[in-house]
């Protein structure tokens, strides 16, 4: 029941919040008025002093009382001339102009006595001589910010709101404008009046950046923004800034390298304007003293190493964009017949054998070999004395020290910039991640779909081919529903569990078992029937799946993939099969180019009583190779496959202990003991039959085949920072699997890849067994966008990362000039396009820059390099 006297209790309440209310709008409102005409005392006072024109001058406070005093019109209303209105022009330079999505009609509220207003209106559009004014946008315009860059006087405008600006962001801030060009539209609404000298807050902005640059120099470490730089402690200005500079800047959070970004608008549409000319700030290190004497011979040691590699590269000796000139830049046309075989007339060349290595000779009689090679002495000699050279001492003292230093200048160009390459990343039209191309570089044929994508192909066959003979076991044929019968399993008892070929905790370290989940539902011969191309069906499942494969791909456009397919090296024919699959059944597409990878199982093979030595493995592996390339005719399924081949490839568990060759190693015809022989005897003999092939293709005009072996992912080079040091240098290629090695051998967290990209490493990112690994229909975008969230990685990284895998692949020239730039191959900026790498050229410069200097370091300043990329 409600207590007596309730209504009027209520009543009560509701009169004293409304006088409460009442009170504090009131209130309120004297306090905004308030602050008001002490800004215009402030505007006025700052006139006087600036010795400007006798009606400008210092007035008595009670004459500037009478100014500011409200105008009554005869109707009895009012109206406040203070400069808060919405049609007051300019208050000084302490105000900025902005457009406001208010109207305010005056009109309707209050009659305006004309010569009253006109007075106060003068008084406060009234600029101190010497200050630059406010530039304002016409009504309707589609600029939202305009800044005082200009000595053209606004004239008034009705729908223009004037706030106070609030001070400088220390972020970002540094002693480099850039330039703001005045459109024709704006010139039309300002006045021209007077030339513009620098203000207080610029000459405040130049004592600060004296001072910081003053400490700079102490510390040896400057920072300097190109184009539009003012030099102000030497007195001259870039002519590239006309009519004043504006810092372009957007807001992040501090601590953050790649922070949440809210771009400047009108700095966003400059640099839409003129997406090339991209201003960023350098870092510029330059060392107290001159290397000490250790530092000489690190720095001395460091050249004999990349001497040493240079000595074993191949190089073409005409590179391919001296061969091909692209005359249309458009998309490259698809080869309409890429299994088409031409006849070509065979050589006189005679290959032999010799030592576990071919030898080419122009013909029978010759003695003399047309390409020689080095051999497996000098070759282990020259390895042993790297290995040595990494290993001292001071060498990984000064190598750890320089890569150090590389992390902490790209942390520092990423404070400095990273708000500029977001913005740069802006300007490029239809560009972003999801459509610049990116390179799967290092992906196994055999698992490169997923497993829901293998479940439903496995379902489909069983639905509808039953009853196709797909296998001999046991000594007769069975059917596809036989095998599943076999197995106790129907159709619907299949599921992507059961199939059970997920990588999981229990293969981190077990390579053994990682290599079992290649069979579906854990049996073998499911492997050989879907999995497999040299089986009953001769691989027809296979294919078909791989068809889809490239479907997909095809679907998606941005994304390539380099697949790795395997030669085992048991006999000869082995490359004739693999080539009629191809050919067969016709597995081409523009997304995808081949490498060929050979399994280190010499020891499984030679206890079979397969092999008889390593030589007889190699023999397999090479002499079809050499005889197809004397003469396409003797295998010319083998000679069109060829042209798909990129690169060569080297397969095993690289974690496994081994004993290092040296110079007194068996030779291949004598290594006939069951052990495999190690990695680096491996990788001499492989690479020295495809320095020799190469050289013999390159002389009839074909396609040459790059050696690149696995080597762990690149993990273990973390643990040596020397070789890491010399990785960097050469810009060598890591194509790296994060996810894969996070179920084999190192936590993802662990994975030196951020550290790498971070100090300069030539990366790229790749899935390597999407079967066993990821779980959606893209694993190349899996795979990155896994590594932007763990390792907070931007928008910029991940395409810097995306034109490296173009960079790594073995595409060809024609399509990395549409995919990445016509000038690809130039080092630096210049071959960069950020049009079709959404990489901004900042990034690419400071990239290069800092490489630059580095090879200036080591080579003390005598540094020799080129204009184009080795590749």
């Amino acid at each position: 029941m409600e207590p007596s006297g309730g209504k009027t209790s209520w009543s009560s309440l509701a009169a004293a919040a409304l006088v409460g209310a009442s009170v504090v709008a009131i209130s309120a409102y004297w306090l905004h008025r308030r602050a008001v005409e002490q800004l215009f005392e402030r505007a006025m006072d700052a006139q006087s002093l600036d010795g400007g024109s006798p009606h400008h001058k210092k007035q008595h406070p009670s004459v500037k009382a009478r100014q500011r005093r409200r105008s009554v019109s005869s109707n009895g209303t009012v109206r406040s001339s203070c400069c808060s209105l919405a049609d007051a022009p300019s208050c000084g330079n302490e105000f900025e102009i902005i457009r406001s999505s208010q109207t305010y009609d005056l009109e309707r509220d209050v009659k305006i006595d004309k010569s009253q207003s006109m007075t106060a209106f003068a008084a406060l559009s009234s600029i101190p001589q010497g200050l630059p004014t406010l530039k304002t946008c016409r009504e309707g315009s589609s600029q939202s910010v305009l800044y005082a860059v200009t000595t053209k006087r606004a004239t008034p405008m009705g729908n223009s709101l004037i706030r106070p600006s609030t001070p400088k962001s220390p972020i970002g801030s540094v002693g480099a404008f850039e330039s703001l060009e005045v459109s024709e539209e704006e010139d039309e609404v300002l006045n021209t009046e007077g030339n513009i000298n620098d203000n207080d807050e610029y000459a405040d902005a130049d004592e600060g950046g004296s001072s910081r640059a003053r400490h700079a120099k102490e510390a040896n470490i400057s920072t300097s923004a190109y184009p539009g730089t003012t030099d102000r402690e030497n007195g001259h200005v870039d002519q590239n800034q006309k009519g004043g500079s504006i810092m372009i800047k957007s807001h992040s959070i501090p601590g953050e390298l790649h922070g949440i970004h809210t771009p400047d608008p009108v700095a966003a549409d400059i640099l839409r304007k003129e997406p090339e000319q991209e201003t960023f700030v350098r870092l510029q290190v330059t060392p107290i003293e001159a290397p000490s004497e250790e530092e000489e011979e690190v720095c001395i040691l460091m050249q004999e190493c990349l001497a040493l590699r240079e000595k074993y590269v191949y190089r073409e000796r005409v590179h391919p964009w001296d061969k091909e000139e692209i005359i249309d830049p458009s998309t490259p046309k698809p080869n309409p017949d890429p299994f088409q075989y031409e006849p070509e007339v065979a050589s006189k060349h005679v290959c032999r054998m010799e030592d576990g290595v071919i030898h080419v000779y122009p013909d029978g009689e010759a003695k003399e070999e047309l390409f020689p090679v080095a051999d497996a002495t000098m070759f282990f000699t020259d390895m042993h004395r790297i290995l040595r050279i990494i290993s001292l001492g001071n060498v990984r003292t000064l190598t750890h020290h320089r890569l150090r230093l590389l992390e902490q200048k790209f942390s520092l160009h990423l404070m400095l910039n990273a708000d500029r390459e977001f913005l740069a990343q802006k300007s490029a039209p239809h560009r972003d991640f999801y459509n610049v191309r990116k390179v799967d570089t290092h992906v196994h044929h055999s698992s490169c779909m997923n497993q829901k994508h293998l479940l439903r192909f496995i379902k489909s066959k069983l639905r509808k081919e039953p009853d196709e003979l797909v296998i001999f076991r046991d000594g007769k044929y069975l059917t596809l529903r036989e095998v599943f019968e076999s197995l106790d399993l129907t159709g619907y008892d299949l599921n992507v569990d059961l199939l059970d070929v997920h990588a999981d905790k229990n293969t981190f370290h077990r390579f053994d078992k990682f290599n079992l989940k290649y069979n579906p539902c854990g049996q073998s011969r499911l492997r050989e029937i879907f999995l497999k191309q040299d089986n009953l069906i001769q691989g027809r499942f296979l294919a078909e799946l791989t068809k889809e494969v490239f479907s997909d791909l095809a679907a998606s456009k941005y994304q390539m993939a380099e697949y790795r397919i395997s030669v085992y090296g048991r006999k000869q024919s082995e490359w004739d099969q693999l080539s009629s699959w191809i050919v067969n059944n016709e597995l081409y597409s523009e997304n995808v180019v081949w490498l060929i990878q050979l399994p280190r199982l010499y020891n499984v093979y030679k206890d079979m009583g397969i092999v008889t030595s390593f030589q007889t493995m190699l023999e397999n592996v090479f002499i079809p190779l050499f005889e197809v390339t004397v003469d396409p005719g003797s295998h010319p399924q083998l000679h069109v496959f060829l042209k798909q081949v990129v690169g060569f490839d080297m397969v095993d568990d690289e974690s496994k202990p081994e004993r290092r060759p040296t110079k007194h190693m068996q030779t291949p015809a004598q290594w006939q003991i069951s052990f495999n022989p190690a990695y680096s005897y491996w990788a001499y003999y492989v690479y020295a039959n495809l320095y020799t092939l190469n050289k013999l293709r390159e002389s009839k005009g074909m396609n040459t085949i790059k050696f690149r072996p696995h080597s762990a992912h690149g993990n273990n080079l973390r643990k040596s920072p020397s070789l890491q040091y010399l990785y960097y240098l050469a810009q060598i290629g890591l194509s790296m699997s994060p996810l894969s090695n996070n179920s084999l051998f190192l936590d993802y967290h662990r994975n030196p890849f951020p550290m790498f990209f971070a100090r300069g490493l030539n990366v790229s990112l790749s899935t390597d067994d999407p079967l066993q690994i990821h779980l959606t229909k893209e694993p190349l975008v899996e795979e990155y966008s896994i590594a932007a969230q763990v390792w907070k990685l931007s928008s910029c990284d991940l395409c810097e990362i995306a034109r490296n895998s173009v960079y790594q692949s073995g595409f060809s020239h024609s399509l990395k000039s549409h995919w990445v730039g016509s000038k690809y191959y130039k080092r630096g900026p210049l071959g960069n396009d950020i049009h079709k790498t959404n990489v901004p050229h900042m990034r690419v410069e400071f990239r290069h820059e800092v490489w630059r200097e580095e090879l200036d370091y080591v080579y003390l300043g005598a540094s020799k390099i080129s204009e184009e990329i080795d590749f």
